[in-house]
């Protein structure tokens, strides 16, 4: 907004920044929760090792994921009236990408164990390399060539 001060434009910036990891949060923590119940349930013994390491990757990247997703809090309650808002919401900004990203991979791996357990095969690639895609594209080549545009 041309007409706002420093202040004003750092403190819309971190509300709609706010804004967007209460849609990312909810999500991570209900796969998160998911997968700490997986290990529990009657079919778990039946899995393969390659499903079961696909499995263990995709609980480190929603892990990685929740970590990244909820530093800004910790890092905006530590530095609350330290008047660096400015690069508190840069370093927060950093932290939600590289956690989108460990979100990806975390879905991506579960797309891939539900897969295979259900169908195996060929099905199993196309399917992961589709989602793979889908998130690669929609959650950062589409943003990102929009920015390349200008």
């Amino acid at each position: 907004m041309p007409d706002e001060s420093k202040e004003e434009r750092l403190n819309r910036e971190l509300i709609e920044f706010l804004n967007e990891l209460r849609v990312a949060l909810p999500g991570v923590q209900v796969l998160f929760a998911f997968l700490l119940a997986v290990p529990f349930t009657q079919r778990w013994e039946t899995i393969t090792e390659v499903q079961r390491n696909v499995f263990f990757a995709a609980v480190l990247a929603a892990t990685l994921a929740t970590i990244l997703l909820i530093a800004p809090s910790a890092y905006h309650r530590i530095q609350w009236r330290e008047h660096d808002k400015e690069r508190m919401l840069q370093t927060s900004n950093r932290f939600a990408i590289v956690g989108t990203v460990f979100l990806a991979v975390a879905m991506t791996c579960v797309v891939f164990v539900i897969a295979d357990l259900l169908y195996g095969s060929t099905l199993v690639a196309a399917v992961t390399a589709g989602t793979l895609l889908a998130f690669a594209w929609f959650w950062f080549g589409l943003p990102l060539s929009r920015r390349l545009r200008g």
